[in-house]
């Protein structure tokens, strides 16, 4: 008999963050009960605000708990039948130290394992990055899946190495002795995560925008850039949560890939009415190598030059009956929301 979704309790961590705000709402309005992990009462309040604008928030509930923390993580558990782990520090610049985001996503990510497998859970969804996928693999021009890992001694950016660890770790966790509940987890590695948002919390995923948008370049690279709408992404952790044949597996979730200069476009074409004047022409190589040694965002864009790869979603397809939305829409859904929270 199928447990009815009034009586299913999901723990969302991280559920401040643009993905875990987005995964809360969406379990609410499917029905079931949610308990949030967050750091502070002040999370804790806006996270609430915001989504009852959208849903009855009567059946979230919030935990405290802290990934460099043992402190509370037990109780955040504590009668939930799955968990979407979607906490990590995701910052735009790279630390001076590593371990500022290697040591939460890693121990972190480990923390709540431990919890969940104590608590008898049976499957925990874990949110990774296509990061932990092809960082470190810059100028390799092919198709990249799930068999693939970041490159960590050529990888320069330390986010993408630090979600590596963590889902190293994690698989590590599952596969061992120490998985004493046999509990199982399923990983997603999505890439830049657009979409509406839902408050006016300043994220990482807003700095194409926020760049494009105040022309604070004066033409783009020819590089391409990769993208899933957040809504199409959450459809995918509630399969990952229930699908039998996804535990054990790792899910590239990526629904475009397009060139920088077709992103500007569709931008330009939607706003330069509205007094945005967004670039769209394309620089020359030259001047974006010499961006990249003052903006990380031009490094990335430096080391994507003439680079052509794929991220195959051959898997998502075939288990879950993954078909993501027209990228057009995700693009000008997250420029007018960014526009009616004044983040851009």
């Amino acid at each position: 008999m199928t447990t009815p979704l009034s009586s299913t309790k999901v723990l969302v961590t991280g559920a401040n963050g643009f993905i875990g705000l987005h995964t809360t709402l969406h379990l609410l309005q499917l029905g079931y009960r949610v308990r949030a992990s967050v750091r502070t009462e002040a999370q804790e309040k806006n996270i609430r605000e915001t989504l009852s604008r959208h849903v009855d928030t009567s059946k979230l509930e919030f935990a405290r708990a802290d990934l460099l923390n043992d402190i509370g993580w037990q109780e955040a558990v504590y009668g939930c039948d799955s968990v979407i782990h979607t906490a990590s520090p995701y910052p735009l610049e790279n630390p001076k130290d590593e371990n500022e985001l290697d040591i939460p996503a890693r121990d972190g990510t480990l923390r709540v394992l431990r919890a969940a497998n104590e608590e008898g859970i049976k499957r925990v969804v874990m949110l990774s990055t296509i990061g932990a996928i092809y960082g470190g693999h810059e100028g390799e021009n092919r198709t990249f899946d799930e068999t693939d890992w970041t490159d960590l001694g050529r990888c320069w950016y330390f986010y993408y190495k630090s979600k590596t660890l963590a889902e190293r770790a994690a698989w590590d966790f599952i596969h061992s002795v120490e998985n004493k509940s046999n509990m199982e987890m399923v990983v997603i590695n999505p890439s830049g995560v657009y979409g509406p948002v839902l408050d006016n919390h300043q994220h990482t995923s807003i700095v194409i925008y926020r760049t494009l948008m105040h022309a604070e370049v004066p033409g783009v690279s020819r590089t391409q850039v990769d993208f899933v709408d957040v809504r199409d992404l959450i459809d995918i952790f509630i399969k990952a949560m229930m699908v039998p044949e996804a535990a054990g597996k790792r899910f590239i979730c990526n629904a475009a890939s397009i060139p920088m200069l077709e992103f500007a476009n569709i931008l330009h074409l939607a706003f330069s009415n509205r007094g945005y004047r967004i670039p769209n022409r394309v620089l020359p190589d030259l001047i974006v190598r010499l961006f990249a040694l003052f903006m990380l965002q031009a490094k990335h864009a430096a080391d994507g030059l003439h680079w052509k790869y794929a991220f195959s979603t051959e898997q998502a397809q075939l288990i879950f009956g993954w078909k993501p939305r027209p990228y057009k829409q995700t693009i000008l859904d997250m420029a007018e929301s960014l526009l009616e929270y004044g983040l851009v």
